[in-house]
């Protein structure tokens, strides 16, 4: 049941209008600070960045899209072999299928052995404790990802609604592994509050996966029988760009941004509000079917994030994470209610 689902899953991202309709990222709020004299060769300008001990030409994760299903095993060697020759970060989808059905673990095995430098994440659900050590093994991952994802379980006609123990599970989850740990929402954004909670259960890192890209709660409306629900929260979550600033602000751990964004400009964008790296899930899969087309799109994001970069005369991504910026409109109100001070962000 579990792998049906995902092919699912897939099938519906692949074919069908999945993104939120009214509410966005909140990016387009934001505004990097054109600078007339940069002082930048863009030719020599320096997307590289260091994400747990290991060195990514990109500040890019292909975070998590699949797996489970044998027909996620053709997907997961594309993104692999292109993450493997790009120099960026890999995840895959919640891993629970393979550990419980050994005859799946091909799906995920691909990965490892088509990309044997890359930066891997793994991915198990909160509750999934004694999955855990499983997961990494059979991915021989760098990193293992927590997956959050209450809306979609509400959503979803076989959801698990009982959340009670959550935060303990995490923290026992850290303590299995003898890895890094990063919480990642599934596209509803983290809060200051919930951030905070989640670094002291002992997570090394955090994956926003804010409001504004994929929506969850489409893709089960489109499962479900009854679409009643899935339509009322279609447009649910926090915002990318709010959630970015919220973490970022509350917690002194590494922060990936992620959650709708589709080029190098609101990459630059996410890391100037102090993000340490950006990720996208559904262009990936969209690109899937040939090396050439994951290869083009992984370019034009570099190329747009090294202009963008160079607009406003950043030499590299910790030079990028202190350029000037003004928040406007909802994003800033938004945050100004929170009791965020968008003006810190002007560097004035």
């Amino acid at each position: 049941m579990i792998s049906d689902r995902k092919l699912e899953h897939l099938l519906i991202c692949e074919n069908y209008d999945v993104e939120f309709k009214d509410k966005t990222t909140g990016f387009e709020d934001i505004e990097l600070v054109h600078n007339v004299l940069p002082e930048v060769d863009k030719q020599e300008i320096d997307l590289s960045t260091t994400a747990f001990g290991k060195k990514l030409d990109s500040p890019l994760f292909i975070t998590a899209i699949t797996g489970g299903h044998p027909a996620a095993k053709n997907i997961n060697k594309q993104l692999a072999i292109a993450a493997e020759n790009n120099g960026i970060a890999l995840g895959v989808g919640s891993q629970r299928a393979a550990c419980e059905h050994p005859e799946l673990e091909d799906t995920y095995t691909v990965v490892r052995e088509n990309a044997p430098n890359c930066l891997l994440v793994g991915n198990i659900g909160a509750p999934q404790l004694n999955l855990a050590e499983k997961a990494v093994e059979i991915l021989d991952a760098d990193i293992l990802a927590i997956h959050l994802n209450p809306l979609q379980e509400s959503i979803q006609p076989e959801g698990d609604l009982d959340a009670i123990g959550y935060l303990d599970s995490i923290n026992q989850i850290t303590k299995s592994v003898n890895i890094p740990v990063v919480a990642k929402e599934t596209g509803c954004g983290i809060s200051a509050e919930s951030a905070k909670a989640l670094v002291e259960a002992g997570v090394d890192y955090i994956d926003v996966e804010g409001a504004g890209g994929t929506s969850w709660a489409a893709v089960e409306t489109y499962r479900a029988e009854d679409r009643y629900l899935g339509e009322i929260f279609w447009d649910w979550g926090i915002p990318t760009a709010v959630s970015t600033v919220e973490v970022t602000n509350a917690v002194d751990v590494p922060v990936i941004s992620s959650g709708g964004i589709r080029s190098g400009l609101e990459a630059a964008k996410a890391i100037a509000l102090g993000a340490d790296a950006v990720g996208m899930a559904l262009p990936f899969l969209k690109n899937s079917a040939s090396q050439e087309q994951l290869n083009k799109f992984i370019n034009r994001f570099n190329d747009s994030l090294r202009i963008a970069m160079f607009l406003v005369g950043a030499n590299n991504i910790d030079e990028l994470k202190q350029t000037k910026l003004v928040i406007r409109g909802k994003t800033r109100e938004w945050l100004n209610e929170r009791g965020i001070n968008t003006k810190i962000y002007s560097r004035r």
